[in-house]
Order: C-alpha cells, then structure tokens, then sequence
C-alpha cells in the first residue's frame, strides 16, 4: 500500500480509504447497504491488515448509526496508525438549528460524533457540503476552535464548489485558522467536472484529495451492461439515482472500454477504474465501500494495478470532458504559458 500526505500537511494517508456508507441500514442509507457490526468488523479488519490507514464516515450515515458502529468495533482496540474521519452539516434532527455549518451545529455534532465513534479526538472532521445562510467566517472560526479545544487534529471540505473553497482559504488565512488540508469529492471517469476547477485549486492550494463513490454508486464495476437491467442487489435495483448520468451512450462506452481493459489485464473492470483514479495527479486516496468481503477484496487489490500510458489514452478517448468557457479560450490562446495546476484539465487534451 502507498501512502501520500494529505495535502499541505504532514498526515500521510493509505491510497486506498475505507469507506462505511454500507454500515447501520438506517433511512435512505438502507438502498447502499445495512451491515452490522459482526460484519463491519470483518470488513475494517481486512481493511486495516490491507494497510488501509483512513476510514471515513459521516454523522448523516444510517443517522448516527454507522458511528456507532465503527465505534463499537474499534472501542478500545483501535490500532496504533488507523485515522477516523467523519463529516457534518445534513439534518441530525428536527429543529431549526439541527443541520448547516453554524458555529452551534458544528460543536455539537462533532461533541456527539466523538461520542458515538467512542474516540477522544477526530483525526479529520469535514464540512460534508455548503452551506450558504451561515457566514463562512463562522464556519471557520467554528472548525479552527475545534482544533484548538484538541478535538479535532484536522479539517477538510466536501462537495464545494472552486469559489466556495477559495473563500474559504482566504478567510482562513486572514484570521490565522486552521485551513483546509483537504477536499471530498466526487470523480470517476464517467464525471470528471472536478478537473475544470477543483482538481486545479486542490494542485495550486496544496489540498489533498479524498475520491467518494469512485465506482459512481458502483456503474463502473462491470455489473452494470447496457440495454440491461440494473442487477438486483446493486444501488441502482433500490433505486439509487447518484450520480446523474446525463449521457447514458457515454455511460456505456465507458464500461466496455473499462471491461475491456480489466480482461486484457486479467482483473476487474471496478479495479482499472479504481487505479485510473489512484494515478491522477491530485488524488490523494479513494475511497472504496462494498457489502461484501468479496467486493472490498476487489477494490483493495487496485491499489497494486498501474495502468499504462496507452491504457490512460484508451479511457481518455471516451470519457473526456469537453473544454467549457473560459478554459477553451485559454487553450485557444494561451497554452504556451500553461502552469502546473493548468495542466491537470488541460494536459488530455493538448496531448490530443
């Protein structure tokens, strides 16, 4: 297993990160998965013997559920160098204050994610989303007390958008807070919007980054053929709709070229997927889930799959994404005088 440091900071992280959704079966979380704790303790053991260093969660999993359970199979055995993180911001309850990033919600909801998670302190407490009524100064301030009361060793951001992480490193580096070590995002080969803005800022920023659903709720595995039916047991037979597919013909060309490759290689099309996101500049670690040991099994064993030069070139040539305004005029005119951060969209294409 490779480790890599997670952005600016000298915490180093396993390629590979231990994703829980499918742990607790509580609400909407039942669709990904319902495991108990018998079973995710199997699932974080295998893990951690793997050399999986991080497992992420989230307060908003099976509704606390899923803290729960990772607390109580790691109470009082977790191993020396295993990380916790986990993230708020989604509606823990029914008030008016049970959900955003206020000042008020953040302390609280970290309070009762040390509580379930049976820990003294969170190794990475992330926002999981925007919020867009709380003053960010707010959020900040809120985030950078954390760290001192000694609760929280560090923080990262989830899902926001460029301007919503430029402004918030901004305010961060003008009170003196803690920043952003890192950003959770989605990306896989069939959505790669992160590479117009977010994987750029993150390369110019010295942000790490963490790679949610990177099997886009599991399309990518090779389970999922066109003009067939979602296979019963998958998310998408539960009626999962993450993430929108707005082409479904490039959807499909995608997976055949996928599987196509993973046969050439002798391994699954979700591991060549998989190594096509480890091997992106600005990743740091992607994060794998499953229901079954057989499935971690499989997205593990990617952390040893490198693709080829040519390999990368075959994916390229039916997933890229089209370059919008401004970055088609910049191409236009500029490309002479490209940075490094520039590059992570535009490199693709100029190779073209």
């Amino acid at each position: 297993m490779e480790y890599r440091l997670l952005g600016r900071s000298g915490l180093k992280i396993s390629t590979l990160t231990m994703g829980t959704m499918t742990f607790g079966g509580v609400g909407w979380a039942k669709m990904v998965g319902d495991l108990g704790i018998s079973e995710a303790k199997k699932m974080i053991d295998m893990c951690i013997d793997a050399g999986i260093n991080l497992i992420d969660t989230a307060n908003a999993y099976s509704s606390g559920e899923c803290e729960n359970i990772i607390g109580d199979v790691l109470s009082g055995k977790r191993p020396q160098g295993v990380l916790l993180a986990t993230k708020a911001r989604f509606s823990m309850g029914d008030g008016p204050n049970d959900q955003g990033l206020s000042r008020y919600h953040l302390i609280r909801e970290c309070e009762a994610s040390l509580k379930r998670l049976k820990t003294d302190v969170i190794d990475l407490y992330q926002v999981h989303e925007w919020d867009g009524q709380t003053p960010l100064e707010e959020t900040m301030e809120a985030l950078d007390t954390l760290i001192r009361q000694g609760k929280v060793r560090y923080v990262g951001c989830s899902n926001y958008s460029g301007w919503h992480i430029m402004k918030a490193l901004g305010i961060a580096n003008e009170h003196r807070y803690q920043r952003f070590v890192s950003q959770q995002i989605h990306y896989t080969l069939e959505a790669r919007d992160a590479e117009y803005e977010l994987l750029p800022i993150s390369i110019d920023q010295g942000l790490g980054v963490l790679v949610w659903s990177p099997l886009a709720g599991g399309l990518l595995s090779g389970k999922h053929r066109r003009n067939q039916a979602a296979p019963e047991g998958t998310r998408q037979f539960a009626g999962w709709t993450e993430p929108p597919i707005r082409d479904e013909n490039r959807l499909w060309n995608i997976v055949e070229r996928l599987v196509a490759i993973g046969e050439e290689r002798g391994v699954s099309a979700a591991q060549v997927a998989l190594a096509w996101l480890i091997g992106r500049k600005a990743v740091t670690s992607v994060i794998i889930g499953g229901r079954t040991e057989a499935q971690f099994r499989d997205n593990i064993a990617a952390a040893e799959l490198k693709l080829t030069d040519e390999e990368r070139k075959r994916l390229d040539a039916v997933s890229l994404p089209p370059v919008i305004y401004p970055y088609w005029h910049q191409l236009n005119t500029v490309s002479d005088r490209l940075g490094e951060a520039d590059l992570e969209l535009f490199g693709p294409h100029l190779e073209q």
